[in-house]
């Protein structure tokens, strides 16, 4: 037979309650694994749900970021976390990246080069290949749509300009920055970046649509081709 594992409240020891910790002090109180205990529900018959959580960040660099990092495949390795426990913790970790996301979307306008990467920040947090979205603009700056063009390798990403046009044309938009992604962390603008940079402007001037920049951006840095010269 096998056994249950302890859902109940009732199974864990006094201080390993997290739900009466959070209606008797509030959510700041709680750390991360008493969170994340409370949405798995319980642990198993050798281990509570918050020892179970413990466990798991552990695993993990002992951050919510490195939790995100986490696979279905790479959390189901942990004894006491089944299928339902495991998309329970990958859908808490997309809702905190998604709430980050609607931080970004309050930005009105996109004046500097720094607001670009303010807004993409959510976006490119834990990629580990390269992507390319276009941010289509209005005669104020301010965003109109935001769609994503191509995801592509470690290295780079093929960006097709008929649907960047198609895409500005649809919506409406007056002018559009450019943006992708390098995992890398290097800023530095690969041969590919710059021809791609030229053929989107050309072909945007033969449109009458206005390409602002080419902005690369990594996790906190990055560089603009309008700002150095190059567009």
């Amino acid at each position: 037979m096998i056994k249950k594992e302890h859902t109940s409240i009732k199974h864990w020891a006094e201080e390993d309650r997290p739900r009466e910790k959070l209606m008797a002090k509030g959510a700041e109180a709680l750390t991360n694994a008493e969170l994340l205990a409370i949405l798995i529900g319980g642990g198993t018959t050798k281990k509570s749900a918050v020892e179970l959580m413990q466990e798991v960040l552990s695993s993990c660099g002992d951050t919510l970021r490195g939790l995100n990092h986490m696979t279905l495949q790479d959390l189901l390795h942990f004894n006491g976390i089944g299928e339902a426990k495991a998309l329970t913790l990958i859908a808490a970790a997309e809702i905190g990246k998604r709430r980050m996301m609607e931080n970004s979307r309050d930005i009105p306008k996109f004046k500097t080069s720094a607001d670009v990467l303010k807004y993409m920040t959510p976006h490119i947090q834990d990629l580990i290949h390269e992507k390319s979205w276009v941010l289509l603009l209005n005669n104020n700056s301010q965003l109109i749509h935001f769609s994503t063009l191509s995801s592509g390798g470690l290295t780079e990403t093929a960006v097709d300009i008929r649907m960047l046009l198609k895409e500005a044309i649809l919506h409406d938009a007056t002018c559009f920055i450019l943006v992708h992604n390098h995992p890398s962390g290097n800023l530095r603008p690969s041969r590919p970046d710059q021809e791609l940079t030229q053929r989107a402007l050309k072909a945007a001037q033969a449109v009458n649509i206005r390409m602002i920049d080419h902005v690369i951006v990594t996790e906190g840095n990055y560089y603009s081709f309008a700002e150095n010269g190059k567009l």
